[in-house]
């Protein structure tokens, strides 16, 4: 499949507030980052608050320039590119879609406003084009057209998010990222949401990056799982294996964390807190909560091994052996 956007070796490093006077501490949100996403293909990434999904995120759209390394979209560097075509280039080959769409929209314009301010932009056809693209747009992700008068108060939450996923799709973009798109609505409108996006996915043929909390969600909507833990990349692994044969520890500790109704599972201990980003653990940065750490885990940050399975890699010096079941993880002494 064609490459839309690949991240190589990608760093991004924050200055903070804390340290000294002269010389002020440094979170290293993002670290050695490596990522290619297909067209057709959904990335879902996970991992705990601060270990880097949305700075991931951020560089693959050319929000965020990392400090070091590639971001290559569509086969060009953005970062080589002159400001004003870069602009151009992710203005149009990228949509993105915001965690809570009641402050994504602006408030004082109306849903016709909203959706084809990305066309009044890019310049996209003549005024008659783009009011018909509005009226398309509106239909394809399940708006009634009595809405494209209404200001965005006036809408419920799924409403909000259906007028942001139409926005994102109004240029027709080779990429869209959804940065937790449902996770500022109710469980039943979630689930519209989702169902959306997957066909929307379908039919027109988008790579999709879809960062979530939500990992069995993140599991549904996914054709493989990116497990993120402080700022590095740990896990890639094939969707429909990510419950029960991911290779890192930390992957198969997420996943039997999520309850479930049906198979339930114990959770698999991990002691002690997250690491600071400012200063992270050398060698692998799992290893304070890892119950199969050694000194080697300390000294070295493993390279990426590959599984039995095409397109399942993962970095970890002691990894779950294929075979071995979460439920037995869960039962073995932190």
């Amino acid at each position: 499949m064609t490459a839309v956007v690949e991240v190589r070796d990608a760093h991004v490093v924050h200055k903070a507030r804390s340290g000294g006077l002269l010389r002020r501490d440094r979170v290293y949100a993002l670290t050695g980052a490596d990522l290619t996403v297909a067209a057709g293909e959904t990335a879902g990434v996970v991992g705990e608050s601060g270990c880097g999904k949305s700075t991931l995120a951020r560089v693959l759209v050319g929000i965020q320039r990392p400090a070091s390394g590639s971001v290559a979209f569509q086969g060009r560097d953005l970062w080589t590119m002159p400001p004003a075509e870069r602009r151009a280039t992710v203005g149009a080959g990228v949509g993105l879609v915001f965690q809570d769409p009641s402050t994504a929209l602006n408030r004082r314009l109306t849903v016709r406003r909203i959706l084809r301010d990305p066309l009044d932009v890019h310049q996209r056809g003549t005024r008659a084009e783009r009011e018909d693209r509005v009226r398309e747009l509106m239909g394809l992700v399940g708006l009634p057209r009595a809405l494209a008068d209404a200001l965005p108060g006036q809408l419920s939450g799924g409403q909000r998010q259906r007028v942001a996923i139409a926005r994102a799709l109004a240029l027709d973009p080779a990429l869209v990222v959804a940065d937790e798109p449902t996770s500022a609505l109710d469980v039943s409108v979630r689930a519209q949401i989702l169902n959306l996006l997957l066909d929307l996915k379908e039919r027109l043929g988008l790579a999709l990056v879809f960062v979530s909390h939500d990992i069995q969600t993140v599991r549904r909507m996914s054709d493989r799982v990116i497990t993120m833990y402080l700022g590095r990349i740990v896990e890639e692994t094939p969707a429909g294996r990510v419950t029960d044969a991911a290779r890192h520890p930390y992957t198969r500790a997420l996943f039997s964390a999520t309850p479930g109704l049906l198979h339930p599972l114990d959770p698999i201990p991990l002691t002690g807190p997250v690491p600071s980003a400012t200063r992270p653990p050398s060698g692998c940065p799992f290893r304070t909560r890892c119950w199969k750490a050694d000194g080697l885990c300390a000294e070295v940050m493993p390279d990426f091994s590959a599984a039995s399975r095409p397109e399942h890699r993962y970095r970890c010096h002691h990894p779950v052996q294929e075979e071995e079941s979460t439920r037995d993880l869960a039962r073995q002494e932190p």
